[in-house]
This record gives structure tokens, sequence and C-alpha cells, in this order.
């Protein structure tokens, strides 16, 4: 019998990527998504999945209604990208995946797995709605109501893209050979890791998840090794073979920037996960499927 998956953020980046390999691998897929998403980065697999909206959706009924379902993959998110209100950041990141976890946890399913930041709590509003959901799921999985896996995931990129993003906005500049790319001096590490890697990480950890003995456990996914901002936009710069003129320095620091993000990926490797791209090759499979496209 086929395992069953409930997905949140199923027309996001992430969402659809890991719809696509769930499908792959035999999971039955049910999919929570607002009415007004745009279906354009799952269309080839849409009619593969229970797609189910949101607005006024009463949770309870919804376990019920699809009978016995083995997790949860939570990948939904509002980044405050777009001038979102503080209540509103806090529906989408904080109460709206905490209705889900609570009924879940009384339709007794297994597991949580769940999409968290690296940034500290504090940062802003994304930040801090992450970690109260993450609190959450420490006293839900501390009291035997649910498994919860938290996966603190560093700055992934690849086909399909939001993009508002970092290294979308960087490696569509560059594409484009606009004027000029005004950076920051660019010294701030981060651990790039490619939507592939992290789609086989979900993966892996969905397969094991009932091999561990605790009921709440955390791992980082990213490549374990970090590298500049400077450097990961020379290369893409380099590979797009771009005009632009790169103008490291014409912007100040963030206030409260990071300015070195590593994962530690030693208990992801253990389970037999190892990354495939470091930012040389993920970006060349990017270029080259973004090509492809256009």
């Amino acid at each position: 019998m086929k395992k069953k998956v409930l997905l949140t953020g199923v027309t996001g980046f992430l969402g659809g990527h890991l719809a696509s390999a769930l499908l792959a691998a035999g999971y039955e897929v049910v999919a929570l998504k607002r009415k007004s998403s745009s279906l354009d980065r799952i269309q080839s697999i849409v009619s593969d999945i229970d797609l189910v909206d949101i607005e006024g959706l009463d949770f309870d009924r919804l376990f019920r209604d699809r009978g016995k379902i083995d997790a949860i993959i939570h990948t939904a998110t509002c980044y405050g990208r777009n001038n979102e209100s503080v209540s509103a950041i806090f529906t989408a990141n904080t109460e709206f995946p905490l209705r889900l976890l609570d009924s879940g946890s009384r339709a007794e399913v297994g597991l949580f797995l769940n999409t968290d930041t690296i940034l500290d709590k504090y940062l802003n509003l994304y930040a801090l709605s992450k970690n109260q959901l993450l609190q959450w799921g420490k006293f839900f999985s501390k009291n035997k109501m649910i498994r919860f896996g938290n996966i603190r995931l560093e700055h992934f990129y690849g086909p399909d893209d939001e993009p508002t993003k970092f290294s979308a906005y960087v490696i569509n500049s560059c594409v484009n050979n606009i004027i000029e790319l005004k950076l920051t001096k660019g010294e701030q590490k981060r651990d790039f890791i490619y939507i592939d890697d992290v789609v086989s990480a979900y993966m892996i950890l969905l397969e094991k998840m009932d091999g561990f003995s605790n009921s709440f456990v955390e791992f980082d996914v990213g490549t374990g090794h970090a590298v500049s901002i400077k450097e990961f936009v020379e290369t893409a710069h380099r590979l797009t073979a771009s005009k632009t003129h790169l103008n490291f320095g014409a912007l100040p620091y963030r206030e409260g920037e990071v300015m070195h993000s590593e994962a530690d990926i030693s208990s992801l490797e253990s389970l037999g996960w190892h990354c495939c791209h470091n930012i040389e090759t993920g970006l060349k499979q990017l270029i080259q499927k973004e090509g492809k496209k256009s």
C-alpha cells in the first residue's frame, strides 16, 4: 500500500520539486494551496496530486476524509518580502502550520517534517515566526503527540526559484546583462545548496524518521561548506559570460547581517545522504536548465 504525504507549499519552489520527487518515489500526495496560487510550477504533475484549497478548510475533517496520512511535510512560508503585516506573517508561518500540527497529531499522523531557517529568531519577523512554530513542535514531540523533524535549511537555489531571492536575482541580472549589479562587499559567507540536494535530504529523512528513538530530531541541510557571497556572484557572472558590472561595496550590510553560515551535515551524512553539487556544478546545471526554457 502506498504511503500518503500531506504537503504544504506545493506551488512554491521547494514544494513543487518535492511533489515531483514524492510522486516518482511512489507516494500519494495530498497538497494544500491557496485558491489564488499559480499552478505553473506543477503543471506537469497536477493531475497526479490531490489538491485541497485552504480557505475555510476544516483541518480535522481533512484528515478524516483523506484516510491515513503517514507524514506531513511543511514547506509553505511567508518571508515578508512584500511588506506583509505582522499578523499575516504570523498566520502563515506559525498559526497555519500549528493548526495542521494539532489536527495531524489527533489523526495520529506519524511525522511532521518542518522546514526551518538558520537565521537568529530576532533577526526579522520571518525568523521569529518560524522559531515560534519550532517551540510548538518541541512541545508536541516532548508530549509524544507526534514525531517532529526540524530541517534547518541553508540558502537553496535552482530552476523556477522566486525571482526576488538573492541567488535568482543575481543569475537573472547576469543573464540579462544589466548594466550594473549593486552589491555589498560580499564578505559574508553562505552555504549555498542546489535544490536537487535539498530534495534528496528530505526524501532520506522521510524514509529514515521511523528509526529514530527521539520524538524530536533536528538536521542542518546544506553542503557543509560556506563560500563568500562574492565568490558565488563571480562564479555566476563567469558561467553566464555576463557583461554586467559587479559593483561590490555599493550597498551597506544589513543591520544584524549574518557573516558566516555553514551547515553541520554530519548527522545527515550518517543516514547515507551526500551532497552532489558544489556552487560550480550547481550553477552550471541551473544556467543550462534556464537556458533551455528560454
